[in-house]
This record gives structure tokens, C-alpha cells and sequence, in this order.
């Protein structure tokens, strides 16, 4: 089967969230299992598209309205992702190093969804799938099927995976003519609340819809800024999938980004060892319990709370807690996190951007990982912090629901229902108390450890969709 995956983010080609490592992780095991996988993202400033070697193998011109943009399909040549990893080069909307976040944001991801639907039509064989990753790409099942130019493809089947039905590329009908030639009998196909809605139209136009836990399926039928109604009705050709990750990435028996590496039958020892070298780093104490925060500083991931929530947590429990935060976001965020070194140095740090090999050491060092999120389509960091033998604290949403259950149920890590600063605090309170009970800690370490996210058996969940679909066509 050709499977084709097309996404604004690809791990570790450019990276702002879960959807980069779902995209550098899935295709892998595809790919593993015999399928000819291609990747396709926009060609980004990153430092991965500099130092790897590419070749071109199409080009041609984006008509936008009155602009006309020349672009390039470069591959990578030595497929060292584990499957074939295309970019589209688009000189004046995509050489720059942030991958979201510019006033052309609309013009940029239209014509990367052109660029590559142009490139496909060019090929000589059709993909068997096309799996679309959200809304940056949600205009591409509806250009497959009312498109004059992409006739060819209105029978391929589309998939429209959903990470996040909060961001839906809104834009307004005055740029309608940005698209390619299609009947204006289906323009009302695009719109959803008085606009251009990108990810309603791939909803309405791909094959099936996926999100990317069970419960965030049914979670976006009451609450998905205001698409629930169309959720509802397209029910009947939508699964949620778990996602998974990659094991061989997140490993502590062999990842290089920690100073000693354990398993189950060692991991005290290979905690303690990240935890000295975590607490030296930050001059935090390694006697005292570590929790962490691993993440973007916004809204949706609960981090408004976390200021007033830790400052009471450390006052409350006589600074015999350690916190570190690790992220990026919202400014006023990361000025009240800056704002708690000044009573709290000693007990409390942060470091206020991204940095990947800093991760890895923060989930093999922490205790607990806290994740006090609003909304949390599927989320990674709880299976990352499993992984490496560290008991998650979450909120009850979305795919944390799916997959930490509270030891008061003979579970795997601490739930609360509610993102506020007195859940929060109640919590951290629960893991002071199990951290005092060695015994049951690494009980729990082990139980985490010992838990399969894998992505193989995924991986299996999308083909058999894949399969589903292909039947039908």
C-alpha cells in the first residue's frame, strides 16, 4: 500500500508539538511493515534540512490569486527517518524558522496543500491513501474531490487525522480566490460559521476521521469551538486511535541524553543518577521530590494555573518539594514563573524555551510529571514520563483519560477532575505521601515501565482503517 502522510510538523525535521512525533513516529512503522511510505511538510529554516542531503524531483508554480510562487519537491535522499521524507521548498513563505505564527500563515499552508496536490497529480502512479494531519492540510480531501485540475484523484481515499479540533484555519471568503478552479455550486462546502473553515472541510470532505485518543472522540462532540454539531454527524465514518510513541526514542535502557542508563530491574539506581545531575544543573536538592512540567505555556495546557498552584504547593508543604518547568508560550506565563525564583530559589526553577535533550534528562530525573491540562487531545508526556519510570499527575481529559488511571482505583498515577489551583495542590499533596512509601513508588515505576504504548499496535488501528476505506472505494 503507498501511503502518503501530509503534515505542517515532522520529528526531527521541525518540531512545535505532539503532531511532530506522531508524524516522524507512525510512518516508521508503517513503513516497517512493508508499506511504501512518503511524509510530506513544508521545507522550514530548520537544522535538519540543513545538514541532510536532498534531491529535487518536481517543481513548478503556486498561482495564488494575483501571486505566483515557484516551488520545488525536494526528497530526502538517504530516507534515514525510516520512510521516504519529502519538503516542499517555497522560497518566500516557508525559508524562515518558526513553523507557525506569521500573519501569512493562510497563504503559506494554502499553497504547501497546492504544491503538493500539483506534485501528486504529476506522479505517474495515484496513492492508495492520502492521510491528512489537521487543518493545515484540511483543504486537500475537499480539492481532491471539486478541483478541475485534481479530477484524477476525486476516488483516492482520504483520511483527516484530528490532534487538535481547537485550531481550525478560519479565513475569510475575500481569499475564496486563492483556491483553484472548482464549481461554486460546492463553495458551501467550505464554510462553517460565516468563513472558510479548513478542518470542516476536510471533516466533511475525507473518507474517515480519526482523532487521536477514544475519548477525545466523543469529548469534541460537546466541546470543539464550535464545530460539535458537524463531529455529531459525521460520527459514523470516525474512530478514535491512541497514540503511540517511539519506543526507540524513549528508551532509558539505551537513550544517550541520560547519564546512566536502567530498566525495571535497575531503575532506582538510573533515576537517582538523572535526578543528582537534574538537580545540579537547576541547584535544586536530589532528597526531595522532583515534580516537572513538561510543555507549552498556555491556556489549554493548564500552565495559567501553575504559578499560584506551586507557589502554595511549596509554601503549603515548607519547601519540601522540588519544581522544575520546562516550556514555552504565553509571556505572561513565563514572566509569573520567572517571578517565583525570587522566594523560591532553591526549591524551584525553570528554563523558559524548548530543548529536547533537556527533556529526556527532565522525564528520566522527575518523580512526577504534572499535567494539569484543559484540553488534551491524546498527549505523549504521560507515556514518555511511563516510560521512564515517572508517576504522571493529570487531569481527567481527553486521552490522560484513556491512559493514567488513579491509584485510589489501583491505577497508574494521580487524577483530578478539575484544572484549578486546589486540584493541583490536592494532588501534590497525594504524591508527597506516596513518595514517602518507597515500596509502593517503585511498585508503581515498575507498572509504568512495564506498559506497552508502542506504536505497533497502532499502527495496525490505521491500516485496518486504511483497508476499511479502500473497500469501499
Amino acid at each position: 500500500m503507498e501511503i502518503f502522510h501530509i503534515s505542517a510538523e515532522c520529528y526531527p525535521v521541525a518540531k512545535v508539538g505532539g503532531l511532530a512525533d506522531v508524524v516522524g513516529a507512525l510512518p516508521k512503522y508503517q513503513s516497517n511493515e512493508g508499506h511504501n511510505v512518503r511524509v510530506v511538510i513544508p521545507c522550514y529554516d530548520t537544522k535538519f534540512i540543513k545538514e541532510n542531503e536532498f534531491e529535487c524531483v518536481h517543481w513548478g508554480h503556486v498561482k495564488l490569486g494575483q501571486f505566483n510562487f515557484p516551488f520545488s519537491v525536494l526528497k530526502e535522499k538517504k530516507d534515514i527517518l525510516g520512510f521516504e521524507l519529502y519538503v516542499i521548498e517555497i522560497l518566500e513563505l516557508f525559508d524562515r524558522k518558526e513553523v507557525y505564527g506569521y500573519e501569512d500563515d493562510i497563504e503559506r499552508f494554502l499553497s504547501f496543500q497546492i504544491a503538493t496536490l500539483d506534485w501528486i497529480i504529476g506522479r505517474r502512479d495515484t496513492p492508495d491513501i492520502i492521510n491528512c494531519h489537521d487543518h493545515h492540510t484540511g483543504l486537500i480531501p475537499f480539492m481532491m474531490l471539486y478541483v478541475n485540475k485534481y479530477e484524477r484523484l476525486k476516488n483516492t481515499p482520504t483520511v483527516m487525522t484530528i490532534h487538535s479540533g481547537l485550531y481550525q484555519g478560519v479565513f475569510g471568503f475575500d481569499k475564496l480566490y486563492y483556491l483553484p478552479e472548482f464549481d461554486l455550486a460546492h463553495f458551501t462546502i467550505l464554510e462553517w460559521g460565516g468563513a472558510i473553515n479548513s478542518l470542516a472541510a476536510g471533516i466533511k470532505c475525507a473518507w474517515f476521521v480519526t482523532t487521536v485518543s477514544p475519548n477525545y472522540l466523543n469529548e469534541i462532540n460537546t466541546s470543539s469551538n464550535g464545530l460539535e454539531s458537524l463531529f455529531k454527524s459525521v460520527r459514523n465514518k470516525s474512530k478514535g486511535i491512541l497514540n503511540g510513541i517511539d519506543i526507540k526514542v524513549w528508551n532509558p535502557n539505551t537513550d544517550q541524553f541520560i547519564p546512566a542508563n536502567y530498566s525495571v530491574k535497575d531503575i532506582e539506581q538510573g533515576k537517582n543518577a538523572s535526578k543528582e545531575r537534574l538537580c545540579a544543573l537547576f541547584e535544586l536538592d536530589p532528597t526531595k521530590p522532583l515534580f516537572s512540567f513538561i510543555g507549552r505555556l498556555l491556556y489549554e495546557k493548564g500552565a495559567d494555573l501553575l504559578p499560584e498552584a506551586l507557589a502554595m504547593a511549596m509554601t503549603e508543604n515548607n519547601k519540601s518539594i522540588n519544581v522544575l518547568i520546562l516550556g514555552s508560550g504565553n509571556k505572561k506565563i513565563e514572566n509569573e514563573l520567572d517571578d517565583l525564583l525570587i522566594d523560591y530559589k532553591g526549591n524551584y526553577n525553570n528554563f523558559i524555551g524548548y530543548n529536547e535533550e533537556l527533556s529526556h534528562l527532565i522525564y528520566a530525573g522527575s518523580d512526577f510529571l504534572l499535567m494539569p491540562s484543559r484540553v488534551e487531545p491524546c498527549g505523549l508526556n504521560q507515556m514518555y514520563a511511563f516510560r521512564y519510570g515517572t508517576i504522571p499527575i493529570v487531569r481527567r481529559t481527553g486521552g490522560l483519560k484513556d491512559t493514567v488511571i488513579d491509584i485510589g482505583d489501583n491505577g497508574n498515577g494521580i487524577c483530578n477532575d478539575q484544572a484549578t489551583v486546589e486540584d493541583i495542590c490536592s494532588s501534590i499533596t497525594r504524591a508527597i505521601l506516596l513518595y514517602e512509601d518507597k515500596r509502593k513508588l517503585n511498585a508503581l515505576r515498575k507498572m509504568g515501565m512495564d506498559m506497552d504504548h508502542s506504536w505497533s499496535s497502532v499502527c495496525k488501528e490505521y491500516i485496518e482503517v486504511y483497508q476499511l476505506i479502500i473497500k469501499k472505494k
